[in-house]
């Protein structure tokens, strides 16, 4: 009977589990490219202190994810491809980033950047008073990661840079250990790869860290997501960043 059917679809519908949110429906992809000690691998295994901060933010937003290595330019190809439901972990705030993706609230805030110098030019780098006399110095190799920001501030100083700028596709440790090996006088450097990759390749021993009174401030890191995660999703995200940075600066007390 026609009322009884009814009955029973009613019946099921009370019974079936209540449904999930929207952003829960499906795991967040969040990406991360190799940069030690913020990310890496180490004999297979993920590591970095931010891979492991991340972590704990999702898991404070209670945000379903899948986390993946990818290469930085596959990352920002995947947002400007308007891949769905993705997010990648610690970038800096640049306008042709916001144009195609949405940004959490800072989640670090890095040191100031250094120049790091092989020792046959540590003399012609020091004689500069500042990085823009530095890098007007035609007779110096600056070596540049391509497809890296080295902030607002630095990277259209260095697009304008008079020294000859040796670019390379090539992770951090890789340019260190090519300017090791004297294709290049000097870079810039984030002070937390240096303190991580010095210790790690005895090789790099030989490099002069030198610190300049004009270099720009250390600069804000964030979360980036695609555009069609939710607002709800990037507010719980936003609260889970403050708490665990709440927690870091307590425990730094």
């Amino acid at each position: 009977m026609m009322w009884q059917k009814y009955f029973i679809a009613l019946l099921a519908a009370a019974c079936a589990p209540a449904a999930l949110p929207a952003f829960a429906a499906a795991p967040i992809t969040v990406s991360w490219r190799e940069k030690a000690p913020y990310y890496y691998y180490e004999d297979g295994v993920a590591k970095g202190f931010m891979l492991e901060k991340a972590k704990q933010v999702f898991a404070a937003a209670g945000l379903p994810v899948r986390f993946a290595s990818e290469p930085q330019k596959r990352i920002w190809a995947n947002f400007t491809h308007g891949v769905k439901n993705y997010c990648s972990i610690s970038w800096y705030r640049l306008p042709e980033r916001e144009a195609v993706a949405q940004y959490s609230i800072a989640v670090h805030t890095d040191q100031p950047h250094a120049v790091l110098a092989v020792p046959s030019a540590v003399a012609r780098v020091r004689a500069h008073p500042n990085v823009k006399s530095l890098l007007a110095d035609k007779s110096l190799t600056l070596a540049v990661i391509d497809g890296v920001s080295y902030g607002p501030e630095l990277d259209p100083m260095i697009a304008a840079s008079e020294n000859h700028v040796m670019r390379r596709t090539v992770e951090t440790s890789a340019m260190f250990r090519m300017l090791a090996a004297g294709r290049a006088d000097f870079l810039f450097v984030d002070r937390e790869d240096w303190g991580y990759l010095r210790q790690k390749f005895p090789e790099l021993q030989s490099l002069v860290l030198t610190e300049f009174t004009d270099m720009p401030p250390g600069l804000k890191r964030y979360f980036v997501c695609s555009r069609d995660v939710p607002a709800a999703s990037m507010e719980r995200l936003n609260r889970a960043i403050a708490s665990v940075n709440a927690r870091g600066e307590a425990g730094r007390r």
